[in-house]
């Protein structure tokens, strides 16, 4: 099977998480809008959502093609691949687990959109920041201690992973919290670092998910997009504080 991944050209955003489990899992896949447009471009990724003649349209990107299956939203895209790609445990409740924590994820995720965006995503940050920078401080006081020590949890619950979220190998569950922590990092750096003395576990665990082999390539190659203030995850100081 080849794979290919429809997601905006130049920001990680919610495609990153896709692109983290198709790296890891060893996946053939092409990355279509990054692609000339003579083999794809956005002309391409708009295509699936637009033409009316396309069944089960996907509302956003990323969505992914495989075969003749399009699917979209992270978490079920993801939910496809596990097991697929290796990277869930055989059983169904480590998959419904799995699926569970990737939907928490994806809260958390949405929130820190909402920072910079808390009135409209059609509207600039800088016609929100008044409103964005109060967002901000709730998320960093409240939301980011909740989510993060829940995910702290987990790790400890799970006594014989070998540090990993579920079972005792990687999963797409802790390549997502590795993109969810390095995005916290580049937006709040000041306020994750506070928060870091209490969070050994996921600190370990993203250290773990780096020195993968087929991550650590992944990272240092030019196909890991860098962080920007396009994406989900943007630094804005004035938010930082």
């Amino acid at each position: 099977m080849r794979y290919q991944l429809y997601y905006w050209p130049g920001i990680p955003g919610r495609g990153e998480f896709v692109r983290l489990a198709l790296e890891a899992g060893g996946a053939k896949y092409d990355d279509v809008a990054r692609l000339p447009n003579r083999e794809g471009g956005v002309s391409a990724l708009m295509h699936f959502m637009e033409d009316e003649r396309v069944k089960r349209r996907p509302f956003a990107p990323p969505y992914l093609k495989a075969g003749r299956l399009l699917i979209g939203q992270t978490a079920n895209i993801l939910l496809f691949l596990g097991p697929r790609l290796g990277l869930v445990p055989d059983d169904e409740a480590s998959r419904l687990w799995a699926h569970q924590l990737q939907l928490t994820i994806a809260d958390l995720v949405t929130e820190v959109h909402d920072t910079h965006h808390p009135i409209a995503s059609s509207l600039y940050y800088e016609d929100q920041k008044r409103e964005a920078k109060r967002r901000a401080k709730h998320l960093v006081s409240e939301r980011l201690p909740k989510y993060l020590g829940y995910f702290e949890g987990v790790i400890a619950d799970n006594a014989r992973g070998k540090g990993f979220m579920i079972g005792n190998a990687l999963s797409y569950v802790d390549l997502s919290m590795f993109q969810l922590l390095a995005g916290l990092q580049y937006a709040f750096p000041n306020n994750v670092a506070k928060l870091a003395k209490r969070l050994p576990r996921l600190a370990a665990l993203q250290d773990l998910v780096a020195e993968q082999p087929r991550i650590a390539a992944y990272l240092a190659s030019d196909r890991r997009l860098p962080f920007n203030e396009q994406g989900i995850f943007r630094h804005y100081p004035e938010l930082d504080v």
